[in-house]
């Protein structure tokens, strides 16, 4: 019970102060309210065509559900744009097969999407803050796996990954 009346002190405290301060380790300065973000392009050739929507749909989530801005298009104190540059699978884990033949070849077990979106966090109100990052992130899936199957779960995936990561950048001082 006093850890709780603690608590709700050090938030009010917090609140009428005027200082930032945020739950999970946010700061976002109080003068700070709304925020965009803007479709972002799709520049990688082999990616599905809707890429880029997902990606600004799934950010822009992101910051309503873990902030406490609102969504603006107009005048916003910040703006998220950018572009998704890498989609691309590789084979990763080679291990060593036996041929019939008796030749040694080599297989992969995992393929590999990689997707790399390309950042711009613009802050209308301190130019300083603002700031131009790329993000990386993957998920491995099964070689026998045909990529259609599974690409849909494994872009959610990475996107939550990489939505988290911005989200951290831009309002945890990451």
């Amino acid at each position: 019970m006093g850890c709780r009346i603690a608590f709700a002190i050090l938030l009010m405290s917090a609140v009428l102060s005027g200082c930032s301060f945020g739950f999970k380790g946010i700061s976002i300065p109080p003068t700070v309210n709304t925020y965009f973000v803007d479709q972002f392009q799709n520049g990688a050739g082999n990616a599905p065509p809707d890429i880029g929507q997902r990606f600004s749909d799934l950010l822009k989530d992101r910051v309503t559900r873990n902030s406490r801005l609102n969504y603006s298009e107009d005048g916003p104190d910040i703006e998220f744009s950018g572009t998704v540059t890498t989609f691309s699978v590789t084979s990763v884990a080679p291990e060593r097969l036996d041929s019939d033949s008796g030749l040694t070849e080599f297989g992969s077990t995992l393929n590999r999407l990689n997707i790399s979106v390309q950042v711009d966090y613009i802050d209308n109100q301190d130019d300083e803050a603002s700031w131009s990052q790329s993000f990386s992130f993957f998920e491995d899936f099964e070689a026998t796996t045909i990529l259609s199957d599974v690409q849909d779960e494994l872009i959610d995936n990475i996107f939550e990954q990489l939505t988290t990561d911005i989200f951290n950048k831009s309002f945890t001082n990451w």
